[in-house]
C-alpha cells in the first residue's frame, strides 16, 4: 500500500462505510450536481410526474437563499462531521506510534498543510502580487479547506486532551455560547438579536475584521464567528467515532444508536430553530444539529449496509472517492474534470443532443462524463493503493 503523503506516513485500517459515505458526499462536488441539474432541465415540460421528481431533485442540489434546509446544504457539514470521525480512527494510533508530544505536532503540522491548501484552492500566490493582477485584499483568507483546517485542529486538541464529559461539554459551550452572541450581543446599527443577510453578528464582525475577500463580497459563509459552531459539527462526528471505535458495543448496535441519535438530533435542531433559525451561510446552532443529525442517520445506515451486512460491490466507486477526498477535490479545482468533458462532449456536440433529443441532455452527458473521470482517476489511484495525504 502506498501513501503519497506531506507527512510522514502513518498507516490505519481504514473503514469502509466512513469512506463509503465521504465518496457519496464528495461526488455530488465532482459533477454529480451538474447531472441533477440537468435532469431537471431535462424534465422541465414533460408529465406532472417527471417533472415534479426533476424538478425536486434538481432543486435539492441548490442552496437555499438563506433560511432553511436542502441536501445540497448536507454537503459541506458532513464532510467536517466525517473528518470528526476520521479524527478518532486515526489518532489514537499515531499517539500509540509516536507518542502525545508528537501527535501534537502533526496535528499542527496537518492543518497548517490544509490550510495553506486552501489558499492555493481560491488563487494561490497569484492573489499575492499586484504585478499579476491581485492584492493582498483579494485573497480568500477562509474558505473551505480553511475551515475543515481549523475545526480539524480544535477537535484533534480537544479529543487528545478532554475527557468525553470534556468534550460534551466543549460541544454544549460552543453551541449555546454561540447562540448567546448572536442573539444578545447588539449590532451597531440593526440592534441584538438579528439574523438577516448583513444584519446579523457574524456577518458585521466578517465584515469589518475579516481581512482579503469576502465570498459574498459584504459577508463571508466561511466566516470568523461562524467557525466555532463548525467546530461543535466536528465534534458530533467525533463523537460518533468514538461509538464505532467501541469494541463493547455490538455493530449492529453502532448502526441503530448512530441513526437513532440523528432523529433526535434532527428534532432539538428543528425545535431551535423555531427561534435561532437553519442558516448554513452563518453555521446556526440549529444548523449543526439537523446536519449533524442527518450525517449521523447517514453513517448508521451506510455501516449497516456496508460494515454489518457486507454489501459492498456498490459502494466501490464511492469507496474510491472517499479513500483521497482531498486530492480529488484540489485536483478537480486545479484542472477541473468539467473542463476536460467539456472539450471531449460539449460545444456543438452538446448544442446537438439537445436539439435531437430534448433541452439539458447536453449537459447530462457532460456532467456523467465530468463523474466518470472523477471515478476513473479515483479507481486508478485505489487500485494501485496510493492515497494520498496531507
Amino acid at each position: 500500500m502506498r501513501y503519497i503523503e506531506l507527512l510522514p506516513a502513518l498507516q490505519t485500517r481504514r473503514v469502509e462505510s466512513v469512506d463509503a459515505l465521504r465518496g457519496f458526499n464528495f461526488i455530488w462536488i465532482l459533477g454529480g450536481d451538474g447531472l441533477m441539474w440537468a435532469i431537471g432541465e431535462m424534465s422541465k415540460g414533460k408529465g406532472s410526474l417527471v417533472g415534479t421528481v426533476g424538478g425536486a431533485l434538481a432543486g435539492q442540489l441548490t442552496h437555499v437563499a438563506w433560511e432553511g434546509f436542502r441536501f445540497y446544504d448536507l454537503i459541506f457539514p458532513l464532510f467536517v462531521f466525517l473528518t470528526g470521525v476520521s479524527i478518532v480512527l486515526s489518532l489514537p494510533r499515531l499517539v500509540e506510534r509516536e507518542g502525545r508530544a508528537k501527535a501534537h505536532v502533526r496535528i499542527l503540522r496537518r492543518a497548517l498543510i490544509l490550510y495553506a491548501l486552501g489558499l492555493i484552492y481560491y488563487g494561490g500566490l497569484s492573489q499575492y502580487y499586484e504585478g499579476l493582477g491581485g492584492h493582498w485584499s483579494d485573497v480568500r483568507v477562509l474558505g473551505v479547506l480553511q475551515r475543515i483546517s481549523l475545526c480539524y485542529l480544535a477537535a484533534s486538541l480537544m479529543f487528545l486532551n478532554f475527557s468525553l464529559r470534556g468534550l460534551i461539554a466543549a460541544f454544549l459551550a460552543l453551541l449555546v455560547g454561540y447562540w448567546a452572541l448572536m442573539t444578545f450581543v447588539p449590532v451597531p446599527g440593526v440592534g441584538a438579536g438579528s439574523y438577516a443577510p448583513d444584519a446579523n453578528l457574524a456577518n458585521w464582525i466578517d465584515a469589518h475584521y475579516l481581512p482579503g475577500r469576502l465570498w459574498d463580497v459584504t459577508r463571508d459563509p466561511e466566516g470568523l464567528l461562524s467557525t466555532l459552531p463548525a467546530i461543535a459539527t466536528c465534534l458530533l462526528g467525533v463523537f460518533a467515532g468514538l461509538l464505532l471505535r467501541d469494541v463493547r458495543v455490538p455493530a449492529r448496535q453502532k448502526s441503530l444508536w448512530l441513526v437513532g441519535s440523528g432523529i433526535v438530533l434532527l428534532a432539538a435542531g428543528y425545535l431551535w430553530a423555531l427561534q435561532f433559525p437553519i442558516i448554513k451561510a452563518i453555521w446556526t446552532s440549529s444548523f449543526v444539529l439537523v446536519a449533524g443529525g442527518w450525517s449521523a442517520i447517514l453513517l448508521g445506515a451506510v455501516h449497516q449496509v456496508v460494515d454489518v451486512w457486507g454489501i459492498r460491490r456498490w459502494a466501490g466507486p464511492f469507496m474510491w472517492i472517499g479513500a483521497n477526498a482531498i486530492a480529488l477535490y484540489v485536483i478537480n479545482n486545479l484542472v477541473g474534470f468539467d473542463k476536460v468533458a467539456a472539450r471531449l462532449v460539449g460545444g456543438d456536440l452538446a448544442k446537438f443532443l439537445d436539439q435531437a433529443v430534448t433541452p439539458g441532455t447536453g449537459a447530462f452527458v457532460t456532467a456523467a462524463l465530468t463523474v466518470a473521470l472523477a471515478v476513473a482517476l479515483a479507481r486508478f489511484l485505489h487500485q494501485h493503493k496510493i492515497f494520498i495525504r496531507v
